[in-house]
């Protein structure tokens, strides 16, 4: 687990320097504290830091090629290196070391672009190659790790991080308006487009060749619907407890300790019960809770330990809110609202304190249908032609109803008004139309699906299920979900690897029939069957539960003074970018316990902080919108 970075200079144009690239590097040394390499010629730079996992003692990069001819660097870990490695062996291939970055670089010297069609791991890769003076950079299938790219006509400079790129003489920090818009209705910034407005994120499973001072973008893989090879429900749970086991055992590589989060909800619980069918020793298990009790989950996370015998470590937090949100814009590297970044930290800096490599759950809602919002839109979808009908009821109940039921029904009486993908997206959206357009402004507001970049014509082939689980794959996992993990994990030096995001256990997943996933009202069925295997019932049968924190009771307590002034400063009123009367109206209706506004104002306070960070601290003239 490393951080990359780089610089291609295009041809006859100033070729890079070496401390620039030892300054973008050290922006990110928290995603590699145990080693750094750097490669500079006359046209390219590549640097990493490294989170020494695999290999430790010959694993260093950048690593190149026996003739020096093609260098490489490389965050993530391949799982099947191994596998890769005997085929490379027979077809002539002497290796140096033991790393999976010698078989990525053998892999390209043999087969070329087509060697990212046969790694199955995550990864951001960047392969220099002097014989063709061409760059690649490469992205795992779900977007696992992060890489940002900003070609600027005489350079392409890319990075794991964003606050590498800032560290590049010239480069202009320039708010794009469509991705704010696209942040404040969803609490982050959709791919392929970054908070700036000449920066782009690698789509996943894409790679990129850079020669001559152009750019070209390949797609290497797509997640494809087709019916299950399963000829019955008994053969289909046999097979899914076969992947998961594989999906599980291929990420026990490494040679360092590891570990596993675990909240008690399915998804970990499954990950924890394969871990311990493979290990001769106690997994170990971290969780941590907060005081107040609807936003701790400790009981259920220790009673999976205590059934499956792992060495439990957990914590009951009781965070510096401020101080908290000050480091965790810093280390999320965009305006990001999502607010379980903040548990998903502290279980992450509990973990480093005895491993530096954990097992997850993540994948697994979008993968079998286990979203809430799944079901309720499911729900509103089965009305058919009554739709309009049940639109108008259940405006006019809501009309007619106070508080928080009658703001409900007209916010179902909405949905059931919209085509699709609107009736879906409004679902996911942390920020609700009407506030939006407060917020933005009505011109801004109505544009605030844009960035998503959804193939209509391809989610129009797809059934109800699998039209929403396509562009929660396409958006919500990459940019939210794994974002949260990667940065969290990643600011304690720590790796975070997702069984359930093996491809080949998505793919046979999302090929399931709809029955097979969501049945009865309630999602997951065929992984709940497969679990009872492994786990007690009271795990099957426990209601998902997001990872949440107390972030109502923050507004009006440690946090309430910094939202106060953050909103009645100038800066907030001149950056023009959010509405400082429509803000100032959701704290004064949150304090005053008329509405829980406290999504809302963690979504500005998140983008002033951001702004204050990245923007006004170090360049008081780049908060320029483009």
């Amino acid at each position: 687990m490393c951080g990359i970075v780089g610089i291609v200079s295009a041809p006859g144009c100033r070729p890079p320097s070496a401390a620039v690239g030892q300054a973008m590097n050290d922006a990110i040394r928290h995603r590699g504290p145990d080693d750094q390499g750097l490669h500079v010629d006359e046209q390219a730079l590549i640097a990493m830091r490294r989170l020494a996992i695999i290999d430790l003692a010959s694993g260093h990069q950048p690593m190149q090629s026996e003739d020096g001819a093609v260098h490489i660097v490389f965050n993530g870990e391949i799982y099947n290196y191994r596998e890769l490695r005997a085929q490379l062996v027979a077809r002539g291939h002497r290796f140096a070391t033991q790393s999976d970055t010698e078989v990525i670089l053998r892999g390209y010297l043999e087969y070329g672009a087509a060697c990212f069609e046969k790694l199955n791991g995550m990864y951001a890769i960047a392969l220099w190659d002097r014989r063709t003076r061409s760059l690649l950079l490469a992205r795992d299938r779900f977007g696992e790790k992060p890489l940002f790219y900003h070609d600027d006509g005489e350079r392409l400079v890319f990075a794991s991080e964003l606050k590498s790129l800032i560290e590049v003489p010239g480069f202009a920090r320039v708010i794009d308006p469509a991705a704010v818009r696209a942040y404040v209705t969803f609490g982050y910034v959709p791919s392929p487009g970054s908070i700036f407005a000449n920066v782009r994120k690698l789509p996943p499973a894409h790679y990129l060749v850079y020669r001559d001072g152009r750019s070209e973008l390949h797609r290497y893989w797509s997640l494809e619907w087709n019916a299950t090879s399963a000829s019955n429900e008994r053969e289909a749970e046999d097979l899914l407890a076969t992947k998961l086991d594989e999906a599980v055992s291929s990420r026990l590589v490494s040679d360092v300790p590891f570990g596993a989060f675990l909240s008690g909800g399915l998804d970990s619980s499954v990950v924890v019960a394969l871990m311990s069918r493979h290990l001769s020793q106690p997994v170990r298990t971290f969780s941590i809770g907060f005081r107040e009790q609807a936003y701790n989950e400790l009981s259920d996370a220790r009673r999976v330990a205590q059934h499956l015998g792992t060495e439990h470590h957990e914590l009951v937090v009781e965070p510096d809110a401020v101080e908290l949100l000050q480091q965790l814009v810093w280390y999320l590297d965009e305006p990001f609202a999502d607010a379980s970044a903040v548990p998903t930290f502290l279980v992450a800096q509990l973990a480093r304190t005895q491993v530096k490599m954990v097992l997850t759950g993540d994948g697994g809602d979008e993968a079998f249908g286990g979203y809430d919002r799944y079901l309720r839109f499911l729900k509103l979808q089965s009305l058919g032609t009554a739709r309009p009908l049940a639109s108008l009821a259940a405006r006019a109940a809501g009309s007619v109803l106070p508080g928080a039921s009658g703001y409900r029904l007209r916010r179902i009486g909405e949905r059931l008004r919209q085509t699709f993908p609107d009736s879906y997206l409004s679902g996911v959206a942390l920020t609700a139309p009407d506030l939006a357009a407060a917020l933005l402004g009505e011109s801004a507001a109505r544009d605030r699906y844009e960035g998503l970049h959804l193939d209509g014509a391809a989610l129009a082939r797809l059934g109800d299920l699998d039209r929403i689980v396509a562009i929660d794959f396409a958006s919500y996992l990459p940019d939210d979900i794994l974002v949260k993990l990667d940065r969290m994990a990643m600011a304690n030096s720590l790796e975070g690897r997702s069984p359930l995001l093996d491809h080949r256990l998505v793919e046979f997943a999302v090929n399931l029939p709809p029955s097979l996933r969501v049945r009865d009202g309630r999602g997951k069925y065929l992984l709940r069957r497969v679990a009872a295997r492994w786990l007690p019932p009271d795990v099957l049968a426990k209601p998902k539960q997001g990872f949440g924190i107390p972030l109502a009771e923050w507004f009006r307590g440690p946090l309430r003074e910094l939202a106060e002034d953050t909103l009645a400063s100038r800066a907030f009123r001149e950056r023009g970018l959010i509405d400082p009367a429509a803000a100032r109206d959701c704290l004064e209706r949150h304090l005053a316990n008329a509405a829980d506004m406290s999504e809302t104002l963690w979504v500005v306070l998140s983008l002033e902080l951001w702004c204050r960070r990245f923007l006004d601290a170090r360049a008081p003239a780049a908060t320029a919108v483009a």
